[in-house]
């Protein structure tokens, strides 16, 4: 089952529990979660947003799974995510592939992440949030006011919705403008590398490595 509504220029298709068969949304798309809270061991995936960059979304309502149940059946979505012909944008990939590993039971790849492109290329800030870049690169202002609501509630409001698109909305133009810096400054290849291994630092936080973390001394 799915719905449509528009918010401000936004089309945005909510789907239950899976992305439609044959959904097709090009080869970069841009990914972003939900999350009951913020300890994935306990916090349940419940929201996936999707965007091919075109001022479409679609955010993927997922079924909580059964108690002691470990991923909810979501085989379109898991497939697309999975995909390595499609690479999937983040921002904070790190708590993103954690819940899509944990919800999904999905390995993510390839993919790549514009707070780590931030933070390699805007050490002369400490502000790499989605809101402070999509301000100072792109002049788009953003709201975070739905950050912390009920995203496991069986009805989305549709302030819920608007927040969730706009998570994922303009992460390809936020993309091409970090991808231009990382090259200007000779960082590309060591960005890379870090989104490699991503998926393995979001295991290891799932196993508990994220405190302590095996990295520090």
């Amino acid at each position: 089952m799915s719905s449509t509504t528009f918010h401000s220029g936004v089309t945005i298709h909510l789907h239950q529990h899976d992305l439609p068969a044959g959904l097709a949304l090009g080869p970069v798309i841009a990914v972003d979660t939900e999350t009951m809270g913020l300890d994935h061991r306990r916090d349940r995936l419940c929201l996936v947003q999707l965007s091919a960059g075109d001022g479409v979304v679609h955010l993927v309502q997922i079924a909580p799974p059964r108690l002691g149940g470990r991923g909810a059946d979501a085989p379109v979505l898991k497939a697309l995510v999975e995909d390595a012909g499609t690479t999937k944008l983040f921002h904070f990939a790190r708590f993103d592939c954690a819940a899509l590993q944990r919800g999904l039971g999905a390995r993510v790849a390839p993919l790549k992440c514009t707070k780590i492109a931030a933070k390699l290329v805007r050490t002369f800030t400490d502000r790499h949030g989605l809101k402070d870049l999509c301000k100072e690169l792109l002049g788009v202002e953003i709201s975070k006011q739905q950050q912390t609501s009920d995203w496991g509630a069986a009805e989305l409001t549709p302030e819920q919705q608007a927040y969730a698109a706009s998570d994922v909305l303009h992460l390809h133009a936020l993309w091409s403008r970090l991808e231009a810096l990382l090259v200007r400054e000779d960082r590309l290849a060591l960005a890379e590398a870090c989104f490699r291994f991503l998926p393995d630092r979001a295991a290891l936080d799932l196993l508990g490595y994220e405190d302590p973390d095996i990295f520090h001394h």
